[in-house]
């Protein structure tokens, strides 16, 4: 018996999963995070409040089943990617953490590549302002004394795995998205470095994502009632975390989220950067793949705001949208829901939402189907773009809490004409490939990182459906300026 722990770091939420052989699930946690607006446009979080929040899920997972942590052999972390957090000498954040969605650096990304023109070849794609470059620059200018006392940079996974271990590391997928990293070498750029303003000095190690990064603190091995050791491995971003979780390890697996924001993720066998498609390409967390990234910026996000404007719960509206698809789509508005921007294909963080068809008799049903249907799209526009420049992708998954919607799920199959693939326990994709990592990182094998996630039924793709969408996507490709 082989007990782990994944744990994911969301933008709302965290969750810890202690798993038995990488298959049986003993216990769950999860608690949510609070993100700081102080201005339109800003995202922000305290970095102290993921430390408090890991460590109340593990002090529930020990409550629980203290015989099983008891016995856990490794930790493993993926969490949000993009942040900036930046830390004094004593490593203690300076400020919050600007967060992946943080708008406020778009005119340092013009500047940015206009310093480095091939930047979207050797990183991770195109400055945007929710990567992590674009905002050292603002920060240098805005709160330039704060950056004089900047010593190390930290991105969201690896400044808790500090405080569970007291090491310093980061891996190849989260470090990717911080443009100072040269994706197809693995290892910390000074040019990419000068043209931010950030000393490499002042950058983690990088290790593999599957190595061991440091051991759990004597104190907290007490705290949680384990044997140890306990190793913690270097992890995984996010969309690396969820693809390896979701089975998606080889080149042409495709693992689609439906989350806060939507991520298309494709395991491919070279490194294809598609910078001119607001295409992001990381290190995998497999040995020798890449993962090419097409972002949708609001997925769930863009329901849950239709339900704080309407004051209905969004499986109410899920349901109430699934019976006005039942008779006719057409009679609801075509929605372009970037209420955050658009990033794959355009790189326009600029964009906000926009609607055509609004008539009297339009209903919350319709709105909640026209979001759900938009997204779809979104969806689609990315997995075009990612073919355009070469990658392949064959074999769809789709994870994350928008799978809990029928009709969302008979909309993305049908737009794309893809069959999706679900799988047992799709919303905890994110901790089970952390736990995988954990695994490896305690011993095991680096092959089972490859070992496929059986599926436990396939959303086939309507051909009347996809018939009737077709004009509407087109409507929709019009509200983006196509």
């Amino acid at each position: 018996m082989a007990l782990h722990v994944g744990i994911d770091l969301g933008t709302s939420g965290i969750k810890a999963v202690l798993i038995e052989d990488l298959a049986r699930v003993v216990a769950v946690a999860a608690e949510p995070v609070a993100v700081s607006r102080p201005q339109v446009g800003h995202s922000e979080q305290d970095a102290d409040l993921w430390v408090s929040t890991v460590f109340a899920c593990l002090d529930r997972l020990a409550a629980e089943a203290p015989r099983e942590m008891a016995a856990v052999r490794g930790i493993g972390l993926s969490g949000q990617m993009l942040a900036a957090l930046i830390l004094d000498e004593a490593l203690r954040p300076l400020r919050p953490a600007m967060l992946w969605n943080d708008q406020r650096a778009i005119a340092e990304c013009a500047e940015l590549l206009a310093a480095v023109p091939d930047i979207g070849r050797r990183t991770n794609g195109t400055p945007d302002p929710g990567i992590t470059a674009p905002k050292l620059m603002w920060l240098r200018k805005h709160e330039p004394d704060l950056m004089d006392r900047a010593r190390m940079l930290m991105l969201t996974k690896d400044y808790v795995r500090l405080a569970l271990t007291g090491e310093v590391a980061t891996e190849p997928s989260d470090a990717g998205g911080t443009q100072l990293l040269d994706v197809a070498s693995g290892r910390w750029d000074p040019e990419l470095c000068a043209a931010a303003g950030w000393d490499p000095a002042y950058l983690p190690p990088v290790l593999d994502s599957w190595a061991e990064a440091g051991r759990l603190r004597p104190e907290l091995l007490a705290r949680w009632g384990m044997a140890g050791p306990v190793v913690v491995a270097a992890g995984a971003g996010d969309n690396m975390g969820s693809t390896l979780g979701a089975g998606g390890a080889r080149p042409g697996d495709a693992v689609l989220t439906i989350g806060t924001s939507g991520v298309a993720c494709v395991v491919d066998a070279a490194f294809h950067p598609g910078p001119r498609r607001a295409i992001l390409t990381s290190a995998h967390v497999v040995p020798g793949v890449f993962l090419s990234m097409g972002v949708v910026m609001s997925a769930t996000a863009s329901l849950d705001w239709v339900g704080q404007i309407t004051g209905r719960a969004v499986p109410d509206l899920d349901a109430e949208a699934t019976e006005f698809a039942a008779r006719d789509i057409e009679a609801a508005p075509v929605f372009l829901p970037c209420l955050t921007g658009i990033r794959t294909p355009l790189n326009r963080p600029d964009l906000t939402g926009r609607m055509a068809g609004l008539h009297p008799g339009v209903t919350p049903a319709m709105l909640a189907y026209a979001t759900m249907e938009g997204v779809a799209f979104q969806f689609a526009d990315c997995i075009a773009a990612q073919e355009e420049v070469g990658v392949r992708p064959e074999r769809f998954t789709v994870v994350g809490g928008g799978t809990r919607s029928a009709l969302w799920l008979r909309l993305l199959a049908s737009v794309l004409g893809r069959p999706l693939a679900l799988i047992e326990g799709a919303d905890m994709a994110g901790p089970r490939g952390a736990a995988r990592l954990a695994a490896v990182a305690a011993g095991a094998p680096v092959g089972i990182l490859s070992d496929p996630v059986p599926a436990r039924r396939e959303v086939a793709p309507d051909p009347a459906l996809a018939a009737a969408l077709a004009p509407r996507r087109a409507r929709m490709a019009g509200l983006m300026g196509f």
